[in-house]
């Protein structure tokens, strides 16, 4: 893995060399005619406990996808007609667009991130936010507001996309949590997943069962007659086998680095940075920084300096993962700064 000035990881993350090499020979096999099925299933499997293993549960406890907004779906489907729900302020489309348009009347109601846990109350079914915002990288309080939401009965939907691959997650936290595996799992697009508490799982339709979604999937492909799986994994849409393949070694890679190193690594090099630009502190460590940048200029800058970042809302994003170092962190602030 090679990430000399990447820092979009909260983009696109960067493929492993261990992916890049088993789709390689994924495609090559087959292109020669040996596509091998029990390998892919293999694949998704190994995903997913390394998945499980990132967020602190068992494997039956994930289900498989390929978006978090068809997730976010699945649980909006769940809710009891006009129910409300609270959203965190400006989160991220895929995950407030599904609760809006789900057509069972509900009432979707928003509050800035520092505020959702206060403005939870007895009307509140349901609370959804991304644990790192999208936008601004700005980490919620999910302790408080997981804490309000069960002092008031609500449930919790969490977007762990933007988190889990550098801020440790337990997804027992929450009554449902998506991520989706393409930024900082570093896995191919089309790999995302969802955990659910029973409580919630009880309640929510397996709307998108499809073959994979059964006891044994492949002994009940066929008709109506098959048994969906008893645990979380009846909620699996079809794989996207090549996805997985690269998934695979992405997934273990990270799965085998302690949560607490790689945490402080990640915000140490993005504490760094906000020092070297002057930038406030922050009220809890981020590895995503951004700061105003309404024109691009400051992008420009660094697209010049050979640093790939992103802007999102008007602000200026760059993004520390394993594979950056001290050498990016200077490089972009030299940029920035340079041009003020």
């Amino acid at each position: 893995m090679g990430g000399r000035g990447y820092l979009a990881a909260c983009t696109s993350g960067l493929p492993t060399l261990a992916s890049r090499a088993a789709v390689i020979a994924d495609m090559d096999a087959a292109t020669n005619g040996r596509v091998d099925l029990d390998a892919y299933c293999l694949s998704v499997e190994a995903s997913r406990a390394s998945f499980a293993s990132l967020v602190g549960v068992s494997a039956e406890r994930v289900a498989i996808g390929s978006q978090s907004s068809v997730a976010a779906a699945l649980v909006a489907a769940s809710l009891p007609q006009g129910a409300e729900v609270l959203i965190a302020e400006g989160d991220f489309s895929s995950i407030v667009l599904p609760f809006i348009h789900a057509g069972r009347g509900l009432r979707v109601r928003t509050a800035p991130l520092r505020d959702l846990a206060g403005a939870i109350d007895a009307r509140t079914h349901m609370v959804v936010f991304s644990v790192v915002q999208s936008a601004t990288g700005e980490v919620a309080d999910a302790a408080g507001i997981v804490a309000e939401a069960r002092r008031h009965g609500a449930r919790t939907f969490c977007d762990a996309t933007q988190a889990v691959g550098w801020l440790p997650v337990r997804a027992t936290d929450f009554d449902a949590l998506v991520c989706h595996a393409y930024k900082w799992l570093c896995a191919p697009r089309g790999v995302a997943f969802l955990t659910l508490s029973d409580a919630l799982a009880a309640d929510t339709p397996a709307l998108f069962a499809g073959w994979y979604a059964g006891a044994d999937p492949w002994a009940t492909c066929y008709g109506g007659d098959g048994v969906l799986a008893p645990d979380i994994t009846r909620f699996d849409v079809s794989p996207a086998w090549q996805a997985f393949v690269g998934a695979e070694p992405a997934l273990a890679l990270l799965a085998s680095v302690q949560p607490d190193a790689l945490y402080s690594y990640t915000t140490g090099l993005a504490t760094r940075f906000r020092a070297e630009l002057g930038l406030p502190e922050v009220a809890r460590p981020s590895a995503i920084v951004t700061w105003d940048d309404p024109h691009g200029d400051d992008l420009r800058q660094l697209a010049a300096a050979g640093i790939t970042a992103s802007g999102r809302a008007g602000r200026a994003r760059v993004a520390f993962h394993i594979f950056n170092d001290v050498r990016d962190v200077d490089t972009a602030a030299r940029a920035v700064t340079q041009s003020r």
